[in-house]
């Protein structure tokens, strides 16, 4: 299979740990990529999760995704930059640290073609998650209701061949409060990479993916594997660009199995 090449990937929000995270998604969109540098920008690893034994999901699949990155290092030297988020802020303990071609990190900066981006998951400009932990929690457990909910109605929508909806978008889009929050977020991220003296800054953390300008500072937000799919990608000459995975991709590997191999009778 030929793989598109970049220099740069990002992505962030995987959540693994939960039955949300789209694992086996993510980890076939690595495989389609050759890159000499990967940064996974947050919330990769979901401990908030993963501590609370009622909600243990960790699977095979889950360590797969850890072997396609661990074979992009070894056989095309991709090297890794993985910044903490808040839900992997376990990682707190380790950062900064670094051996082989992998780095972990509070934040980062990213150089590239005579511009300077400030990379980081986010969290830490939000003062709901550093500062209120049992409100980011609650929080944290409406968005999961509306992922179950997402769960059912997608399935719905599928049967009748409808794209999938997303509840969690639409409260974000239709509540003022919110629109109002994420405008902030992003604001604050612009000024604070103009502070560093970067010319953008690079983040994740509200699964929202996004390429914009707040004056001369360019704003990128990689999305999430839980429901936008999404990556930022920047190819050789410097340019960036958000793709997405084809949601459609998987089923229809699944039909082919299907028809392909038929089930023993």
């Amino acid at each position: 299979m030929k793989r598109n090449y970049y220099s740069t990937v990002v992505i962030s929000d995987v959540h693994l740990g939960t039955s949300f995270s789209k694992t086996e998604e993510v980890a076939n969109f690595l495989k389609s990529v050759d890159c000499k540098r990967l940064i996974l920008n947050g919330d990769i690893i979901d401990g908030w999760h993963l501590r609370n034994k009622s909600h243990k999901v960790w699977k095979g699949r889950h360590l797969l995704f850890f072997r396609v990155i661990m074979k992009m290092m070894e056989n095309h030297g991709t090297e890794v930059i993985y910044v903490r988020g808040n839900h992997d802020d376990f990682l707190d303990a380790l950062a900064p640290v670094a051996f082989y071609n992998l780095r972990i990190v509070k934040d980062f900066i990213h150089a590239s073609h005579g511009k300077r981006y400030y990379v980081t998951h986010g969290d830490v400009f939000d003062s709901i998650t550093s500062r209120v932990r049992w409100l980011s929690r609650l929080g944290d457990a409406g968005y999961t209701l509306l992922l179950h909910l997402n769960k059912y109605y997608n399935r719905y929508r599928n049967m009748r061949g409808k794209p999938y909806y997303s509840f969690s978008r639409a409260v974000k889009d239709k509540v003022k409060s919110a629109v109002s929050y994420i405008s902030d977020f992003e604001e604050s991220l612009a000024s604070l990479a103009r502070a560093r003296q970067c010319q953008g800054v690079i983040c994740g953390h509200i699964h929202r993916p996004e390429d914009k300008y707040y004056g001369a500072v360019r704003y990128l937000n990689s999305g999430d594997w839980v429901e936008s799919l999404s990556a930022l990608v920047e190819d050789e000459a410097g340019e960036w660009k958000i793709v997405y995975y084809d949601r459609g991709a998987t089923a229809r590997q699944e039909e082919e199995v299907e028809i392909c191999c038929p089930a023993a009778v």
